[in-house]
């Protein structure tokens, strides 16, 4: 069918475009992102809270302490129906549309000297989950071109087709622990390589067919 644009928040309020029960993360789930890493067997999952939910063109607050805040351009699943041990064609069916994401982490929290136990700060902190500008449905997300910019300077760019585990696989291994829930999200992964962003900086988010997320580093 023809995608199409969705906007879910009409009123002129900033926000992300839906509201989430719960936000799932894939880690090294592009060939390029793994630096000579073993591609895993099976998706690599992890969480983020929904407070880590910020819109586009809102900042992204590097918080105190944090000294290797970087940027994470990806595509975002949104789940459309309550699913659960999914199979791949019923995969295929929860997932409502396709968005831009922005996985911050930072990197000294996540695997540095002294890393946290859990990520639940190196990915979890306020503003650390940039979303938008819109859902859009009906579109083939299987092969489209991510492109991430730092004050307009491509950082990374590469195609969907790219990902280790496709979106109906990330879902259904997800479904089977995890009953997913009708406007919660899946990070799907990020490409290439990455680097810390400083105050002032401007990270744009574009995915074919989607549109741009653009947010400020503050």
């Amino acid at each position: 069918m023809p995608h199409r644009c969705v906007r879910i928040l009409t009123d002129g309020r900033s926000g992300p475009p839906c509201a989430p029960t719960k936000l799932i993360g894939v880690g090294l789930n592009y060939r390029s992102h793994l630096g000579g890493r073993k591609l895993p067997e099976t998706p690599e999952l992890f969480y983020k809270p929904p407070s880590s939910l910020i819109g586009d063109g809102e900042a992204i607050r590097i918080p105190p302490d944090a000294t290797d805040v970087h940027f994470e351009g990806e595509l975002v699943l949104v789940i459309g129906k309550m699913v659960r041990n999914a199979t791949r064609e019923q995969a295929i069916d929860a997932i409502y549309g396709v968005t831009c994401g922005n996985d911050v982490s930072d990197r000294n929290w996540q695997r540095g000297e002294k890393k946290d136990l859990q990520w639940w700060r190196a990915k979890g902190c306020d503003t650390f989950a940039p979303l938008g500008p819109a859902i859009v449905t009906g579109l083939d997300y299987s092969n489209l071109m991510l492109e991430t910019r730092v004050n307009g300077k491509v950082a990374q760019r590469a195609p969907t087709s790219d990902l280790v585990h496709d979106c109906p696989s990330i879902v259904s291994w997800a479904s089977r622990w995890v009953t997913l829930m009708p406007g919660d999200l899946i990070y799907t992964g990020t490409p290439g390589d990455t680097f810390a962003l400083q105050p002032g900086d401007v990270v744009e988010v574009e995915i074919e067919g989607i549109g741009v997320l653009r947010n400020p580093v503050v």
